[in-house]
């Protein structure tokens, strides 16, 4: 029977995937950016490519029915079912320690980049670069009559609302439930939650 499996608010969690098992990841309180990553498990130098996928599916925002692919332009993961309103974002890349500090933070604030390195640390891998992440949930609309500009709004999803995804090939997947609370992605409160995956088949 398959494990539903707690990403820690603030924190990064990674896992492995077999070809043809599908992965559910849930927004289990509402309101929380996850950011995703795909590796090919058998070369951490193929990932799940955002600029690759904008190419392949000519669009900005992936739906159901719709394939990502990696920087070999392999098919890795495809949406099958998204019960949230369908917003994600293809565009930030993770937070960091620079963008934090940009923000005003004088002492060392949690976030994305680090937490995917801890994350595949966990599961005895080594990290060789960083991926712009599929960020789940997240909200940054553009607007094509304010001169093509970008804004971050609060995300979406609602409590209990999930995103599934069938692994087209072997892979480790790496998440982390966005630390994020100065620009208010993650609701307006700004307040970091626990959210859950669950890897079937």
């Amino acid at each position: 029977m398959s494990e539903l499996k707690l990403i820690p608010a603030r924190h990064g969690v990674a896992d492995r995937m077999k070809k043809g098992q599908t992965l559910k990841v849930i927004n289990t309180f509402g309101q929380q950016v996850i950011d995703f990553w795909a590796f090919a498990a058998n070369d951490m130098n193929e990932y799940m490519s955002m600029h690759h996928t904008h190419a392949a599916l000519l669009k900005i925002i992936p739906t159901v029915g719709d394939t990502l692919v990696t920087t070999k332009r392999r098919d890795i993961m495809t949406i099958i079912e998204d019960t949230t309103p369908g917003i994600h974002d293809t565009l930030m890349p993770s937070c960091d320690r620079y963008r934090y500090e940009q923000l005003g933070c004088t002492e060392y604030h949690m976030n994305c980049k680090d937490n995917l390195e801890v994350a595949l640390d966990k599961i005895d891998v080594e990290r060789l670069v960083h991926p712009a992440p599929l960020n789940l949930f997240m909200n940054i609309p553009v607007s094509p009559t304010d001169n093509n500009s970008i804004k971050w709004d609060g995300c979406p999803a609602g409590v209990g609302e999930y995103i599934t995804l069938r692994a087209e090939m072997d892979c480790i997947v790496a998440f982390s439930s966005c630390p994020q609370d100065i620009v208010p992605i993650n609701g307006p409160n700004c307040e970091i939650q626990d959210t859950h995956y669950l890897i079937e088949g």
